[in-house]
C-alpha cells in the first residue's frame, strides 16, 4: 500500500459492506486478507482490500464456501479451473430448483381452488418438485 493511498480502519470497511469486524478478522485468519498495518499495529485497508472484500462476497453470493473462495486467489490454475466448473455445476442445479419452486409458488398463487393441494395443476407442480429434490419416490402414493 502506498502511503499516500487512503485507507480504512477495520470498522469503517466492515460498515461499507454491512458486515460486522469479526468477519474481517476471519477473513483474514483464512487467508482470504492481509491488511496492513499502521505504527500501532491497527489495521489499514486500501484498494485493493476492498477489491477482494467484494470478491469474497460475490463467491459467498454465488454459494462458494471460503475455502473455494481462497481456492481461486490462491490456488494453481488446474484446480482453480475444476473446482470452478464443478461450482458452476451445483449452481445451475441450484438455479433450476430455484426456478421450479418459483413455477411451484407462483401457480399456487393463481390457483382458483379453495384447497391448493386439490388443485391438479399445483398437484403436478408439487409432484415434479418432490421427485426432483429426492423426498418422493416413484412408489409414493401421496404425490401420484
Amino acid at each position: 500500500m502506498r502511503s499516500s493511498e487512503e485507507t480504512l480502519s477495520i470498522g469503517a470497511l466492515a460498515r461499507r459492506f454491512g458486515l460486522e469486524p469479526h468477519v474481517l478478522r476471519h477473513w483474514e485468519s483464512v487467508g482470504l486478507l492481509a491488511p496492513d498495518r499502521d505504527t500501532a499495529g491497527r489495521r489499514r485497508y486500501g484498494a485493493g482490500d476492498l477489491e477482494r472484500v467484494a470478491f469474497v462476497l460475490c463467491g459467498k453470493e454465488a454459494g462458494l464456501s471460503l475455502e473455494a473462495i481462497r481456492l481461486m486467489v490462491t490456488g494453481d490454475a488446474e484446480r482453480r479451473r475444476a473446482m470452478l466448473r464443478r461450482e458452476a455445476e451445483d449452481l445451475r442445479v441450484r438455479i433450476a430448483a430455484a426456478q421450479a419452486a418459483l413455477e411451484m409458488l407462483e401457480g399456487g398463487a393463481n390457483c382458483p381452488h379453495e384447497d391448493l393441494l386439490q388443485c391438479p395443476t399445483f398437484r403436478r407442480g408439487l409432484a415434479r418438485q418432490a421427485v426432483r429434490i429426492g423426498e418422493a419416490t416413484s412408489h409414493s402414493p401421496v404425490l401420484r
